[in-house]
């Protein structure tokens, strides 16, 4: 695992993946503004709900309350939500700098349908908001907070880093297996990303370096396979 996070900061110098590099902080600086503006203005309902009677000073709390929540909701969502966008964006061109440099005798990627790829996407953002949500009553428990963000979030972005990289290789029953036998090295490196995602700055690029150290991650522990 650390040698496929070394090779990839190694070749986030090379025009290959500098490029895609700038492109996607771009679209994660928009991701992050778009999450918090839908949650600023989709929250304020709650304020909506308190009597008319109710002393000013508690509708002030209130407001302030949901915009902190908008805040947090949209750091909470953030690894999540843009890993699928921008994963449905840049993961071939990603995987494809990666092979050219440390794979070339490689032979052509397996294909996958627009259809299939939007699918997935939806299906794994679905996953991010949904899990996310029924975890948030551990984000205000110190400790576990970190913990439960780590690993709920770790197996999400592995997961999806993984489902957009293995097919370009491996058919439905081998990535499954795949899956089974590596999924906690997968894991953990997904909960390092996840970590990183917290922040500032480096979150912007974190979904670019995922795509490349999972294209490593998966050509590694496929050889291991076909070598066992």
């Amino acid at each position: 695992m650390i040698a496929a996070f070394a090779k990839t900061i190694a070749q986030l110098r090379e025009p290959s993946l500098r490029r895609l590099l700038f492109l996607s902080i771009a679209l994660a600086f928009a991701t992050f503004i778009a999450l918090l503006t839908i949650l600023w203005f989709a929250l304020p309902w709650l304020a909506a709900l308190l009597p008319q009677s109710a002393p000013t000073w508690v509708r002030t709390g209130v407001e302030i309350v949901t915009g902190l929540g908008a805040v947090l909701l949209s750091i909470i969502l953030f690894p999540g939500v843009v890993t699928v966008i921008q994963t449905s964006f840049f993961v071939d061109r990603v995987c494809a700098a990666v092979e050219a440099r440390h794979y070339p005798g490689l032979p052509p990627p397996r294909g996958s349908s627009l259809v299939e790829q939007s699918v997935l996407a939806l299906r794994f953002l679905g996953l991010v908001i949904g899990l996310n949500l029924v975890a948030l009553p551990f984000y205000f428990v110190p400790v576990l907070n970190a913990m439960v963000f780590a690993a709920l979030n770790g197996y999400l972005i592995a997961r999806e880093n993984f489902d957009a990289v293995a097919p370009r290789r491996l058919d439905v029953a081998s990535r499954h297996q795949l899956w089974r036998r590596r999924r906690m090295r997968f894991w953990v490196a997904g909960a390092v990303f996840a970590l990183l995602m917290t922040i500032p700055f480096v979150n912007l690029a974190v979904a670019i370096v995922a795509a490349a150290a999972m294209t490593h991650l998966v050509e590694t522990s496929r050889r291991e396979a076909g070598a066992a």
